[in-house]
């Protein structure tokens, strides 16, 4: 029995080994030449990344992904953020590299050797304030496009002029950042490298509250203004564009993008649900309280409200229009954030369009070996992948 035993746990253990990708802890660094440059976090600290070196094929290859972690408007706002882990004085000194950054060939096959950067989120802005004045009272810095250009640099410096394929991704601000930033991005790299664009849930899209206010329009209005940013969003929107600070939105800047753009989002994307269609000033009886956390449990006219809402993104991702050069895999799972979490980008569990992961549908169209463009069925498709 004891053999038996023994054999049925080598048989689970040998099993778990080939289904799960391999922990992998970067240590963080500090980039402390960037305060000279006045390229520094909202509390004037230097900013900081982790970084993993590439391997074999993909020494000169660079993945560079922006961390989320939404936005300040106010100035109490962004002092209190300056006292948490978006902060590089208080952020974790270790990272876990999983997803997308992942350096296991079997759940990352395409990327998994390339030189990976995690660039930490300490601004507040998407990577675009820049304004030279510092309020002596708070301390505050507003100067998020400049630690994108300063971790460029450094990057540049230590072998990134020499790249092959480059990708700049981001999740949620990291991945409106990832959009704002592309065509940038580019500039920084050989003419003859491979070199596009991925943003994880980060095509926010505007819409309504179910009051009928603009409430996120309004707030992202607030945002530009404060960190000074129209002058670092994309000229070639804000020169079209009656309202710069809508060139914050995607669904009006990534239209004019040259680089190659991949968009994963879900159409009921759980971030902008709760906060740009349904923000808790608009739900004061706290009427949606429950469906916000579980799509499962929603009455019938709040999933209608959800359908509704999932056509208002659809639009606003077709208006972008056509382009042999843009992909996409649009979700109907009620979450946010994705691809640096191993079960959404690649296992067995991932959602699949086409037959297809995310990192298969992306390692596809980044290689050019197929194009991808898949939209996920409405609710109730997605039900168990939240």
């Amino acid at each position: 029995m004891e053999k038996v035993m023994a054999t049925v746990f080598f048989s689970l253990l040998c099993l778990w080994t080939t289904t799960e990708a391999k922990d992998l802890y970067v240590n963080i660094t500090y980039l402390e030449t960037a305060i000279t440059k006045g390229a520094v976090c909202l509390d004037g600290s230097a900013p900081a990344f982790h970084f993993h070196p590439g391997t074999g094929s993909g020494i000169n290859s660079r993945l560079i992904h922006l961390q989320g972690g939404g936005w300040c408007e106010t100035t109490s706002d962004c002092l209190a953020r300056a006292t948490t882990d978006l902060s590089s004085k208080n952020m974790s000194k270790i990272a876990y590299f999983t997803g997308v950054l992942s350096s296991d060939p079997q759940f990352n096959p395409d990327v998994y050797n390339w030189n990976r950067v995690k660039v930490k989120y300490c601004d507040g802005s998407s990577y675009t304030g820049d304004i030279e004045e510092v309020d002596p009272d708070t301390n505050l810095h507003f100067r998020g496009a400049r630690i994108f250009e300063a971790i460029m640099e450094y990057f540049l410096g230590q072998g990134m002029i020499y790249a092959q394929n480059a990708i700049l991704s981001g999740t949620s601000a990291g991945g409106l950042g990832a959009i704002l930033h592309c065509d940038k991005f580019r500039l920084f790299l050989p003419l003859i490298a491979r070199v596009k664009c991925i943003s994880d849930a980060g095509f926010f899209v505007n819409v309504e509250a179910i009051s009928g206010e603009p409430l996120i329009e309004e707030k992202y209005k607030r945002v530009v203004a404060l960190h000074g940013s129209a002058k670092n969003l994309p000229l070639s929107c804000t020169a079209l564009s009656s309202d710069p600070n809508l060139c914050f939105f995607p669904q009006y800047v990534a239209r004019h993008i040259c680089t190659p753009l991949f968009i994963v989002n879900s159409a009921y994307d759980s971030w902008q649900i709760n906060n740009s269609l349904v923000p808790q000033v608009a739900d004061p009886n706290n009427e949606w309280l429950y469906c916000k956390h579980d799509i499962n449990i929603c009455s019938p006219s709040q999933i209608q409200t959800l359908q509704d809402f999932r056509l208002k993104f659809l639009e606003a991702l077709n208006e972008l229009g056509p382009s042999i050069s843009r992909g996409y895999f649009i979700s109907s799972c009620h979450f946010h954030n994705g691809i640096e979490i191993q079960n959404y980008w690649s296992s067995r569990n991932s959602p699949t369009l086409a037959n297809k992961t995310i990192a298969e549908a992306i390692g596809d169209w980044f290689f050019d070996r197929s194009e991808f463009q898949g939209v996920y069925c409405p609710y109730p498709c997605g039900k168990f992948c939240q």
